[in-house]
């Protein structure tokens, strides 16, 4: 960063366009001024650079590819392709122009006509490293892994020690299915380059993904070995532990871990779900709340809190915590429907009636969130309302079960001429469900044998 922060042509570039000075700055120190803000992403900064250069230096090929490079970056893709037509006559064997040139049609989309221009650019014999890469990422846009991998291995030839050739590799070899062929690929990497902190990381995920947990930590280790602050590493080796039941393992590896970690809310939160797979709830709780006095707002933390004061028969917190999450990740359903529960089990009929809605609202399709959403509406005496859902029910879900809660609904309304018709359909639908319904609405008991009577005559006179 040092060159960021003492580079004395930007600063006597800034103090003359503060002072409203002119200076004299040759080519070179422009071009130098210029790529120092392009590679800051200071697009302002460079633009004003690469218009002062030009007022210096109108004809200087060089500031105006710069130009080019601004132009792209602004996205002014019509200014931009008047300044190619002027430039192509003259710097078609300048890679800089080139490479501009191609990302030009790689930014519109046309990424085939990209690699034309880079291979040509390849011919020059400058930054081909750079090249390799930008030609393998355009058939990754076309969907051509095959020579995308080819290029990506000829960049990684042109600098072994490149991070991004050696991972996209590797990421080719897995969308071609090469398993074998990309092992052996990273082994004899490895062989050259032992010390590779990136090969090894792909080595351990490589045996993670195919469930070979041992190789994994093998491949972990001789990161760690490597470079022991790696934290995501701990992560990733402590995940291979927890995947062959190795709970206590994986606790040493996420404490390593945590003598690294600025923020430790998520590590403490899994060395608690180790706690609780090892039926230690009081630890797995002691480490969820450490994970909360972390970030107060962890949700995952709350929530896992709620499970383990319900396992240990504390349903009042179990429900505060359950709600504390739910209030933080409110469109999360599986924390609405767990609300719902706790809300209804501890009798707080009413409050779980806004979960519930959330889920019919969400959730359509799924007919047990209708059932529930009706059946809380008639314990709670809200009939109107019960009916008016069953009927929205039952455009998603013509089910003997609803005709049944919107019998249940019409008797307890004193309509029955509706709750009469309602029971009809429902034993047309489904007669072995009456038993179990007659017992969980005995409002309709008396009313069956009168159903049953009508179905008998409807038979009869047809």
């Amino acid at each position: 960063m040092e060159e960021y922060f003492g580079n004395e042509l930007v600063k006597k570039f800034e103090e003359m366009m503060e002072n409203n000075d002119e200076f004299y700055f040759d080519t070179e120190e422009l071009e130098d001024i210029i790529v120092y803000y392009l590679e800051l992403g200071d697009f302002n900064y460079a633009d004003m650079a690469v218009n002062f250069g030009l007022k210096l230096h109108p004809n200087s090929l060089e500031i105006k590819i710069k130009k080019l490079e601004v132009l792209l970056e602004w996205e002014d893709y019509n200014l931009a392709k008047e300044l190619i037509e002027e430039l192509k006559g003259s710097s078609m064997e300048n890679t800089d122009f080139l490479v501009c040139y191609a990302k030009y049609y790689s930014n519109l989309g046309n990424p085939k006509r990209s690699i034309e221009i880079c291979k040509k650019a390849l011919e020059l014999n400058e930054e081909e490293n750079f090249l390799n890469n930008f030609i393998a990422d355009e058939y990754v846009n076309l969907g051509d892994p095959f020579n995308a991998l080819k290029h990506y291995q000829q960049a990684l030839k042109e600098d072994p020690m490149d991070e991004y050739s050696l991972e996209n590799a590797m990421i080719c070899f897995n969308d071609l299915n090469k398993s074998e062929e990309a092992i052996a690929f990273l082994n004899d990497y490895l062989d050259d380059f032992p010390y590779s902190e990136i090969a090894w990381s792909e080595y351990g995920q490589y045996y993670f993904n195919r469930k070979n947990y041992e190789e994994a930590i093998k491949g972990f280790d001789y990161m760690l070995a490597i470079n022991s602050s790696a934290v995501g590493v701990y992560a990733s080796k402590a995940a291979c532990y927890e995947a062959l039941n190795q709970y206590q393992k994986a606790i040493e590896v996420y404490e390593e871990m945590l003598e690294l970690e600025y923020t430790k809310a998520f590590t403490f939160y899994k060395i608690g779900l180790c706690h609780k797979a090892l039926k230690q709830p009081i630890i797995a709780l002691n480490s969820f709340q450490k994970s909360l006095r972390e970030d107060p707002q962890f949700y995952l933390a709350m929530m896992e809190q709620s499970y383990l004061y319900e396992e240990m028969g504390g349903m009042a917190e179990a429900l505060h915590f359950a709600k504390e999450a739910t209030l933080l990740n409110d469109s999360n359903l599986d924390y609405q429907k767990r609300l719902a529960f706790l809300f209804i089990d501890s009798g707080k009929f009413g409050e779980s009636l806004t979960c519930l809605k959330k889920l019919v609202d969400a959730e359509p399709s799924r007919f047990y969130n209708w059932y529930a959403y009706s059946e809380v509406l008639m314990l709670v005496g809200e009939y109107e309302e019960a009916v008016t859902v069953l009927n929205l029910a039952l455009k998603h879900h013509y089910r003997a079960e609803l005709f049944y809660q919107l019998s249940n609904c019409y008797f307890n309304l004193k309509d029955h001429e509706n709750g009469g018709e309602s029971l009809e359909k429902a034993l047309e639908l489904d007669p072995s469900l009456i038993t179990d319904m007659q017992k969980k609405y005995p409002y309709i008991k008396d009313e069956v044998k009168k159903a049953k009577a009508k179905a008998k005559v409807k038979k009869k006179n047809l």
